[in-house]
């Protein structure tokens, strides 16, 4: 358990600003600062940073909170792993046991994290050796692949034995227990409760994360078996949603781009052939989570997919989820090859250079795209790719791109500009009309508590809750308060009706009579939804200049008023029922 005084201390150390910076581009916005944010889409600001009292709220999607809860949301860890690395950050060290609950057990991460490495050097030493089988994997690399065995050691290749439990005696003579490797995916269980090794007769790539630790494992099958990829499941020091393969090499060169490959040998062949700012997802379609991670080392991504259609379908998928983080995507055409593996083997690094400083840009690659599709040599099909093209054009933010395509398009389409701009701005207005429209309505549904899952209560009495939060508001942003209303027993946990804000002001009561000082810490006691609706409960009061005194009565007494009403309202209904009731009994 960390103690508030080493929370407090590490909150202290870690200015908000500063911190978040880091992931997002902030801009002055009188006292306080704004910027794109970095849990959702959007392409104007609403993400506010309060450098005042170390605290963030994003108007959009409603998340916010402190440093603590900023870095669990971005960095997706729990409580005391977010402690963890802010503690790290500011230099503290923290007198906690690594101990961590995962589905339900206790775990020690650094001890799963040591298993990995003891894995890794299982498999590297099984390549290594004379065993025929492994000699054949280790032609698969060399042979079959053209690496050298400096690139084999260098990103740690290995190879699972084809054998049932070779690996899982191997761990146990180090001290490991079936369970462990289990939660690591390293070992699995069959119906008769018997272990097996889950990776067998494969070569083995260690995944390994910025630290230098290996997190997981992906295996490619030496035979024509199924799957024949297989890659770790999620595990306590594992998320192959926000994991990338090479990420660990990449970020040192790729500042100004990254190249975004589709499988581990296309990652390993750039490397070797000195092109070393490549990444590979781990066997899934790219993530929003990776996104935002590529976002943080690097400012324009080249997308090097298959060329099949599988390839062009994912690549699609990836500029869509690329661009909604605000990086720079272009797309490389791989002419004559399938993978950047194949066409480096048979032109080499020079010409692949070329083929990347040629990358089309999204909206190249886009136009290209739907021109393919039609003959523009017939009118009609002309009218629809335009129309394509136009909508296109339309949801390019900035006016300037926008005008540069739509000179290239009415060239290229033997086309009057000014027709095509028309159109673009008319499709910009419908669009803008349409989603102010649904934002007046989602406003107007929000403040009358509908879809309000973050406080479920709120529709059964809207009047009471936002009296309520408008008590608890006061509360949090002058915490002074909390004396006169426990003094003078102006409120109890029975005046609020809604169960979040009757929690909120039960935490608040409970942090003030254990005499804590300083802001209390929500982010252990509330889902990060919550703690977000309580920041955005604070914020609310901040054009406050006095203390707020008269304000406080008469917010708890109009709060006592609405509660009063609906309890009268509630009564009335009773006996009304029972009067019908008794009626009927009558007749």
């Amino acid at each position: 358990m960390i103690s508030k005084e080493i929370i407090d201390e590490i909150l202290l150390r870690n200015d908000i600003e500063s911190l978040i910076g880091n992931y997002v581009s902030l801009k002055r916005a009188g006292s306080n600062l704004k910027g794109l944010c970095p849990f959702h889409s959007e392409k104007t600001p609403s993400f506010v940073v309060y450098p005042a009292d170390n605290s963030f709220y994003c108007f959009g999607c409603g998340i916010g909170g402190d440093a603590v809860t900023f870095v669990k949301q971005m960095e997706h860890l729990d409580y005391p792993d977010a402690l963890e690395f802010l503690a790290k950050r500011a230099g503290i060290t923290i007198p906690l046991t690594n101990d961590r609950n995962y589905n339900g057990k206790r775990v020690d991460k650094s001890r799963v994290l040591k298993m990995n490495t003891d894995a890794a050097r299982f498999f590297h030493k099984c390549l290594m050796s004379n065993d025929p089988e492994a000699k054949a994997a280790l032609a698969y690399f060399t042979d079959k692949r053209g690496l050298d065995l400096a690139t084999v050691k260098y990103f740690g290749l290995g190879f699972a034995p084809n054998s049932y439990n070779a690996f899982s005696n191997y761990m146990r003579k180090l001290g490991y227990s079936y369970e462990e490797l289990t939660e690591a995916f390293l070992c699995g269980k069959n119906d008769r409760g018997q272990y097996y090794d889950a990776f067998r007769n494969r070569v083995m790539f260690p995944i390994i994360d910025v630290s230098g630790n290996v997190i997981a494992f992906g295996g490619r099958v030496m035979d024509d078996s199924k799957p024949k990829y297989k890659n770790s499941s999620d595990t306590p020091v594992f998320k192959k949603s926000r994991n990338l393969f090479a990420l660990n090499f990449a970020r040192l060169t790729c500042s100004e781009k990254l190249i975004l490959c589709e499988g581990y040998m296309d990652v390993i062949a750039l490397h070797a052939a000195g092109i070393t700012n490549a990444v590979a997802t781990l066997g899934t379609a790219i993530t929003s989570e990776q996104a935002r991670v590529m976002s943080r080392y690097t400012k324009k991504v080249i997308i090097s997919y298959d060329s099949d259609e599988a390839g062009k379908k994912a690549a699609d998928r990836a500029i869509k989820i690329l661009g909604e983080v605000g990086l720079d995507v272009s797309v490389l055409n791989i002419p004559g090859s399938k993978d950047p593996d194949e066409y480096i083997k048979t032109y080499g690094k020079e010409k692949f250079e070329q083929l990347i400083d040629g990358a089309k840009s999204e909206f190249e690659y886009n136009l290209e795209s739907i021109t393919s599709r039609y003959d523009l040599n017939l009118p009609q099909d002309k009218i629809k790719a335009l129309k394509e093209v136009e909508k296109l054009i339309s949801e390019v933010y900035s006016s300037a791109e926008r005008d540069v395509y739509m000179r290239e398009v009415a060239v290229r389409f033997a086309v009057d500009m000014k027709s095509i701009k028309n159109d673009v701005e008319r499709m910009i207005s419908k669009r803008t009309y349409t989603k102010k429209k649904e934002e007046s309505k989602n406003l107007l549904r929000r403040s009358e508590g509908f879809s309000d899952r973050t406080n479920p209560d709120f529709v059964k009495a809207p009047a009471i809750a936002k009296n309520e939060e408008a008590v608890l508001g006061l509360l949090l942003y002058m915490p002074d308060h909390l004396k006169r209303v426990v003094e003078k027993k102006l409120l109890t946990s029975e005046d609020f009706f809604t169960e979040l804000n009757r929690r909120i002001f039960e935490f608040l009561m409970q942090n003030y009579s254990i005499g804590d000082v300083g802001p209390p810490d929500f982010n252990e006691a509330f889902a990060p939804d919550e703690v977000g609706r309580i920041v955005r409960m604070k914020m609310s009061r901040a054009e406050f200049t006095d203390n707020g005194e008269a304000i406080l009565e008469e917010s708890i007494k109009n709060l006592k008023a609405s509660l009063s009403k609906k309890k009268a309202s509630a009564t009335n209904t009773y006996e009304g029922l029972n009067a019908l009731l008794a009626k009927k009994r009558d007749n």
